[in-house]
């Protein structure tokens, strides 16, 4: 029998329509139960007795079309923060974890600054991070060194959230079974080969789904910038919100946010379910 004259048998073609129907009554039952408690919630507050209040002062259309210019542009900023921000912050983390996963002897000073690094930059709170780079930098009078905030708050991002980073590939690389070492090591590999060419590429695809979840995170984290005086989305919303006495450009500034945040989050979501399904590909 070739494949193309290969048919299911009566059995299989039950045991397919079974699975089908308990598929279609779960979407259902999910639809329902999703109809029925989100329905709940909104019913709930436009019920509310402050309800007018709120829709007048969060939801007022012609504030958000009035609102929507100004912020936008300051949300450029922030989408140029987080992709300039992204790539250096991989670098530095991979880097910092490289050295933390070193076993030289001469590179002992190097892995106690990326230990001293790690532990520093993640108790400080990025907010603070930023007030201390945008102000103290500039205070130093140091010559050849930008004093441009928006240089400055990219400086202090990168700091916080590499030392994160850094955690999660040293996490990855050191989830990596020895016997990849070993059998790196035993095919001539150097310590640098083997660790460019076989315990980072793996690493890496296991620690993906996490980075992208610090990423998302710095997404937000770059409205932090407002602080130090910059015009971003959410400077941009305080400032207009303060000159019209309404809150709706901070709604709107939270939609655009929101907007950029859910594709990676589904994204994210994507890539945990490919590697989940890969790593228990002939297991089920």
């Amino acid at each position: 029998m070739t494949v193309s004259e290969w048919r299911p048998s009566e059995l299989q073609r039950e045991r397919l329509e079974v699975r089908r129907r308990q598929r279609l009554r779960s979407v259902l039952l999910a639809s329902a139960s999703a109809v029925v408690v989100l329905g709940g919630l909104v019913a709930l507050v436009v019920t509310s007795p402050g309800w007018p209040t709120v829709q007048a002062t969060f939801f007022d259309l012609e504030a958000a079309k009035d609102a929507l210019p100004a912020v936008l542009e300051g949300f450029w900023l922030n989408i140029r923060l987080f992709l300039l921000a992204e790539p250096l912050i991989l670098v530095v983390g991979l880097l910092v974890a490289a050295a933390r996963v070193s076993r030289s002897p001469l590179l002992f000073p190097v892995r106690l600054l990326a230990v001293a690094y790690t532990d520093v930059f993640r108790g400080i709170p990025t907010i603070l991070l930023v007030y201390l780079v945008c102000f103290g930098v500039p205070a130093l009078g140091l010559q050849g060194v930008t004093t441009s905030l928006f240089w400055l708050a990219l400086v202090a991002l990168v700091l916080s959230y590499g030392a994160y980073v850094a955690e999660v590939f040293r996490a990855g690389i050191e989830s990596i079974h020895p016997s990849q070492v070993a059998s790196a090591t035993a095919l001539g590999l150097s310590s640098g080969q083997t660790l460019r060419h076989v315990v980072v590429p793996q690493a890496t695809r296991r620690v993906l789904p996490p980075l992208l979840n610090d990423f998302v995170s710095l997404q937000k984290d770059t409205a932090l910038v407002v602080g130090v005086g910059l015009f971003d989305a959410l400077g941009t919303a305080s400032d207009t919100a303060n000159y019209t006495f309404n809150f709706t450009p901070y709604v709107v500034a939270a939609a655009l946010f929101i907007l950029l945040t859910i594709p990676l989050a589904r994204y994210t979501d994507h890539v945990g379910r490919r590697l989940m399904e890969r790593e228990r590909a002939g297991a089920r």
